[in-house]
């Protein structure tokens, strides 16, 4: 049977010769109802019950068959995520700092106080313990989080086809640019590469280029010394330190000054920088992730973006599709918006009435998936019942079937402004109008007949 009860926060070992000793150290810790604790009279006996998996070992330094260090050496071959608790007779510092370096957890020296030093050193240890187990947790559930299938919400075949080259991206080290409007979740495709990606534990930097201005770029990706500047009291590490050893999303890239851009590409190229004000480089191990609303070959192209960094950058190209081409997804996302915010807000589920979905699919969501998710956010609480009607939905654009749909207006009139938008929208093209209303060809010859077109 496995050692570690079900119930107990820490299985203790102890292996001691002095028979009372032993007792004692056995009584001692079994005065915490929380702890498990089974001892030994040698070194031998220990090792060979180890394969029950203690959480820690308190040992006697002087063994029998045993030294510490030739115990704590044939402890390590077996097992090696177990704390090692060293009892002695001697208080003996060079010994204890020997032992700690080479993996002990404490060293305890037999002296009337030792019952004390043993229960804090093993709440210590329990404390250690369940923070790395929350730690732990917390990281299954934010990559959870971050699962494709998850972040991506939407059965369009825009967004399942990136689903395996997503999962390339996650599994390997190329530079990933995503490209799409202002709003389609670039910076969320990029967290979920990197949180199913092998630095998922490491930093996940972001850093949108738009949003600060040019002359303040150069400090915030590779940080300043003190005094480098008026203002700088102290020394500042930029965002590629900040990132070390996981990943620096640059929002926007195509947004950055020529200037910056050529000690961006020798940044990325020799993965060091050196800080504003300082001589020294500094070794630098971040995974770059780029994304873009601009198509970065035309600015190369212009001039405005350097063909060197364009090509450092180039690898994998994530294409971001804009919401009005996802069809039906629009429905599926605010779904789910509005189920989110009851969620997060402890109030009950609400459902979208028909009329409020057409009002919805007949809308072009210049924000995309940012703007919808503003938008069923207001729709909750403007909503004084458990649906969510059309009156409810206020968008922001005229670009609707109509400025204002009236609820005296038929379904088949409502289905036909649609149609008539969607006509205009996509210049007649049938098959694809089909494909973006998901009915078929047939149908919509039959509704043109009946509208006389």
């Amino acid at each position: 049977m496995p050692f570690t009860q079900q119930n107990a926060s820490l299985s203790v070992f102890v292996v001691e010769d002095n028979e009372w000793y032993r007792r004692f150290i056995e009584h001692t810790i079994a005065l915490n109802p929380s702890y498990v604790v089974k001892s030994f009279a040698t070194g031998k006996e220990l090792l060979d019950h180890l394969h029950l998996k203690p959480d820690v070992i308190s040992m006697d330094y002087h063994l029998p068959d045993f030294t510490g260090d030739t115990l704590m050496v044939a402890i390590r071959q077996q097992v090696t995520d177990c704390d090692i608790i060293v009892v002695s007779e001697q208080e003996d510092i060079e010994t204890a700092i020997s032992l700690i370096k080479n993996g002990a957890y404490d060293y305890i020296v037999k002296t009337k106080d030792i019952k004390d030093r043993i229960h804090k050193c093993l709440q210590n240890i329990s404390d250690k313990r369940s923070l790395n187990k929350r730690i732990s947790v917390l990281e299954e559930e934010v990559g959870k989080k971050y699962e494709f299938s998850k972040t991506l919400i939407g059965s369009n075949e825009s967004i399942t086809r990136l689903f395996p080259i997503l999962e390339k991206a996650a599994g390997s080290m190329i530079h990933v640019t995503i490209t799409g409007e202002t709003g389609t979740g670039k910076e969320v495709v990029a967290k979920s590469i990197h949180y199913q990606s092998a630095r998922r534990d490491k930093p996940f930097v972001a850093i949108n280029i738009a949003a600060i201005p040019a002359t303040l770029i150069e400090s915030e990706l590779f940080g300043y010394e003190k005094g480098a500047f008026t203002g700088a009291a102290a020394r500042r590490i930029g965002k590629f330190e900040e990132a070390t050893g996981g990943t620096l999303f640059l929002d926007e890239i195509g947004e950055m000054d020529q200037a910056i851009q050529v000690k961006l590409l020798r940044a990325i190229q020799e993965k060091e920088i050196v800080r504003i004000g300082g001589n020294n480089t500094v070794h630098t191990d971040c995974r770059i992730i780029v994304a873009t609303h601009r198509n970065l070959l035309e600015e190369v192209n212009a001039g405005r973006f350097r063909q060197d960094l364009y090509y450092r950058l180039f690898g994998l190209t994530i294409a971001m599709s804009p919401l009005r081409e996802r069809g039906k997804d629009i429905l599926i996302l605010a779904k789910h918006f509005v189920d989110l915010y009851a969620r997060e807000n402890n109030q009950p589920a609400k459902s979208i009435t028909e009329s409020a979905q057409l009002k919805l699919m007949s809308y072009a969501f210049p924000g995309n998936v940012r703007e919808l998710k503003s938008v069923m956010e207001l729709a909750f609480i403007m909503s004084n019942s458990d649906t969510i009607s059309d009156g409810d939905i206020l968008l922001s654009s005229a670009d609707v079937i109509s400025e204002s749909i009236s609820e005296e207006l038929t379904m088949k009139s409502l289905e036909q402004r649609i149609l008539k938008t969607y006509l205009s929208r996509y210049d007649n093209n049938i098959k694809l109008i089909a494909q973006k209303l998901e009915i078929s060809q047939s149908t919509i010859y039959r509704m043109l007949k009946e509208m006389g077109l």
